[in-house]
């Protein structure tokens, strides 16, 4: 499921997600029920799409989560779409905007991409809101600031920078998602990863028994992965995630490690030496 951000009225949307500190915040006040406001409304749709699913996720649905009718929302934020934004940047806030840089861009970018990491398997419905189309509100720019602020010190033009960091971005977005998938596959089918993967690859080995035979450098580079798998298995009883969600991991860092190793080498290699799709189109 795939919802994009930025699809309500653009002034309107823009107008709450720009708007003063003291212009919508939640009361906290003892005595009678309180009114709504933006974050209140913002806070239950969040809580929504935490208990059940972007899929659930509606005026009415956010009405009942605070006692109260979707009419009633109505004049604090003009619809469900406006709502996604509003949520989305929201919720980006729970993440830092400060690391230390003192040893270097490297560690900061570091922590940065396991914190957020670590922020959308919290948050899972937040990989469902597109970012073809970003809102474009102060949660997002908070965010896009923090990593400019970390590697504003690297030696490389401010073009390469902006795509390095929109790499930073699609790549710790895109392995999450891929994380987050592996925890929603057995609660959403009623079939768990073991079971799943057994059936088929047994299915496999009988409807095709001469998959080594046509896929070699796939069957060799598995069955070598699976060894070592085996052995690194044996040496502790890590952290009791299923391997498939384990293996999601470990990917994401080994993913990490290359792409920081890659800005290295770029910026030994200086910020006018032309990039290899530079060099090949010469």
């Amino acid at each position: 499921m795939v919802i994009f951000a930025g699809q309500g009225d653009a002034r309107r949307s823009m107008a709450l997600l720009w708007r003063s500190a003291d212009s919508g915040g939640a009361r906290a006040t003892p005595g009678p029920k309180p009114g709504l406001d933006v974050d209140t409304i913002a806070a239950a749709g969040i809580a929504v799409a935490e208990e059940q699913g972007m899929a659930a996720l509606s005026m009415r649905a956010v009405g009942a989560w605070l006692g109260r009718t979707a009419m009633a929302l109505y004049t604090y934020v003009p619809g469900k779409n406006e709502l996604v934004d509003l949520m989305h940047d929201r919720v980006l806030t729970e993440l830092p905007t400060e690391y230390d840089t003192g040893s270097g861009w490297r560690p900061a970018i570091t922590a940065w991409a396991e914190d957020t990491w670590a922020f959308y398997l919290r948050h899972p419905w937040v990989l469902q809101v597109s970012q073809a189309r970003p809102a474009l509100g102060p949660g997002e720019y908070a965010q896009l600031e923090t990593v400019v602020r970390i590697l504003e010190g690297l030696d490389l033009e401010p073009l390469r920078i902006r795509r390095v960091i929109a790499v930073l971005f699609q790549f710790v977005r895109g392995m999450a998602r891929v994380a987050a998938e592996h925890r929603q596959a057995a609660p959403e089918t009623g079939v768990s990863d073991e079971e799943w993967w057994t059936a088929r690859t047994a299915l496999l080995a009988e409807l095709a028994p001469d998959f080594a035979e046509r896929f070699p450098a796939l069957a060799a580079l598995e069955s070598h992965a699976a060894a070592a798998a085996a052995d690194a298995a044996k040496e502790g009883p890590g952290d009791g995630a299923p391997p498939v969600e384990r293996e999601a991991e470990e990917a994401f860092r080994v993913g990490l490690e290359l792409i920081l190793d890659g800005i290295e080498t770029a910026e030994r290699s200086g910020p006018g030496t032309p990039t290899g799709s530079q060099r090949a189109s010469k």
